[in-house]
């Protein structure tokens, strides 16, 4: 099976970028090694009943050895980007001591793509807060925001323009609502009030860090990258209800970037968990991007119940991916349109994630995955229907390179487009691989023609 694209399709352009993308807690292990101290995940994993199985990262794809593999890996699939995080509490273990040997290993990574031909995307920050920052409040602590600085200060001074492209959150929404308003992820943090605040110092620390990385990578992109779930009425009368879920969603993070204030209909029915704000801080905040990454992966239908309140009514009827979310690729189409008319500043975007958990199949050495090879087929189809809308796409990386840690979800749910064997470590590149890089070289042989 192969991936079709229309031959008048700006995915096709030279200069789109196509790619793959993974995360340091996901896939390094190593958590004791080369002067790496824990992070908020290395904790929260050993607490009972919070991870599928008590799995962890401690090994997960053992990345922090075979790094030199999974770079030829992804260079043999013909893409031309990869989009990785640096973990924190490897490069500063304690707090204001860098760690030579964690600067070393990812310049080793950064060095080897650039070797075979692949810019890099770091995010500076995907979800794993040093321990040793957690004991004094985490994200509830302002101070965070400006240690998260001083560490974008200490990447960005090292590796400047050699790291293409800089985000310096990924899904702050995740971060603070799944760790510190409903506690499913790490910290584990349960309140509104702690889940607003946590989420207003995160975006402090990306508008804190904007003005120092631009200082010390003039040549390189500056971004955020935001996870997005369109909110969809179940009717008419449930407009309004929507409306609210997306506001107290993805918008609450978009919004204070693109206009300099949080979304008001949250702030008024909301009033008492909203956080503290201090005088400049939606200045600092809205400082303006190079780019937008979004995250797609599914949406939420939205009704009414009994007491006025929203409430997501499931679609038992349409098709899911294994862990459970709706596939509904017009949801890509209709949400970046939607961000193209509602933001007259916004800057151009990257599909930064995109991609499914699926029930693979194993048969003689091959990995069967069609339900994945059909997902990115129509979600590529959407991307191209919204860059024919007048939408600004500059590349669409996808989620994920290789099966690994899926959080709360432990090692249960594989986003992989390469099968990992946790017991050998042996990779295996599933269908919806071969028919990633088969895509791409027929892409590249357009291109190539037609130049």
């Amino acid at each position: 099976m192969k991936y079709q694209i229309p031959a008048d399709s700006k995915l096709i352009e030279p200069n789109f970028v196509f790619g793959v993308a993974t995360s340091s807690y996901q896939i390094e292990g190593g958590v004791r090694e080369g002067g790496r101290t824990p992070s908020i995940w290395d904790t929260f994993c050993r607490k009972a009943g919070v991870v599928n199985n008590f799995d962890n990262g401690d090994v997960a794809c053992d990345h922090y050895h075979l790094w030199q593999h999974d770079i030829a890996m992804i260079a043999d699939l013909g893409v031309d980007a990869y989009r990785l995080s640096v973990s924190w509490s490897r490069i500063l273990p304690q707090d204001g001591v860098v760690n030579p040997q964690g600067l070393e290993f990812y310049s080793n990574i950064i060095d080897e793509c650039h070797r075979k031909g692949l810019k890099v995307y770091v995010t500076l920050y995907h979800w794993d807060l040093p321990q040793y920052l957690e004991d004094k409040g985490g994200w509830l602590n302002r101070e965070t925001a400006y240690k998260f600085a001083q560490y974008a200060d200490v990447v960005s001074q090292f590796f400047g323009h050699k790291i293409d492209v800089y985000t310096t959150l990924n899904e702050p929404f995740v971060s603070a609502f799944l760790g510190y308003r409903w506690g499913i992820h790490a910290p584990g943090v349960k309140g509104d009030k702690q889940g607003f605040q946590a989420a207003h110092h995160l975006m402090l620390a990306h508008g804190l860090a904007m003005p120092v990385l631009r200082r010390n990578a003039p040549n390189s992109l500056h971004g955020l990258v935001v996870n997005v779930c369109p909110a969809y009425p179940v009717n008419s009368t449930d407009v309004a209800a929507a409306e609210f879920k997306a506001a107290d969603g993805y918008l609450w993070f978009i919004d204070p970037v693109f206009t300099g204030q949080y979304p008001e209909v949250v702030c008024k029915k909301l009033v008492e968990y909203m956080p503290l704000i201090l005088e400049g801080d939606m200045e600092i905040i809205s400082a303006p991007l190079d780019y937008l990454g979004i995250n797609y992966y599914s949406r939420e239908v939205i009704g009414t119940n009994p007491d006025g309140q929203p409430e997501i009514a499931p679609q038992t009827e349409a098709e899911h991916t294994f862990i459970g979310w709706e596939v509904y690729p017009r949801g890509l189409t209709d949400v970046l349109v939607l961000l193209k008319q509602r933001y007259a500043n916004l800057p151009p975007m990257y599909i930064t994630e995109n991609g499914a958990a699926c029930d693979d199949e194993q048969e003689g050495g091959v990995i069967h995955d069609d339900q994945r090879i059909a997902y990115y087929q129509t979600h590529l189809t959407a991307l191209d229907e919204a860059i024919r809308q007048g939408v600004d796409i500059r590349g669409y990386f996808a989620w994920s390179l290789m099966d690994n840690f899926e959080w709360a979800f432990g090692y249960s749910q594989r986003f992989g487009i390469v099968h990992v064997d946790y017991q050998t470590q042996e990779r295996t590149l599933k269908n919806s691989a071969l028919a990633f890089r088969g895509m791409l070289k027929q892409r590249k042989k357009t291109i190539s023609s037609s130049q």
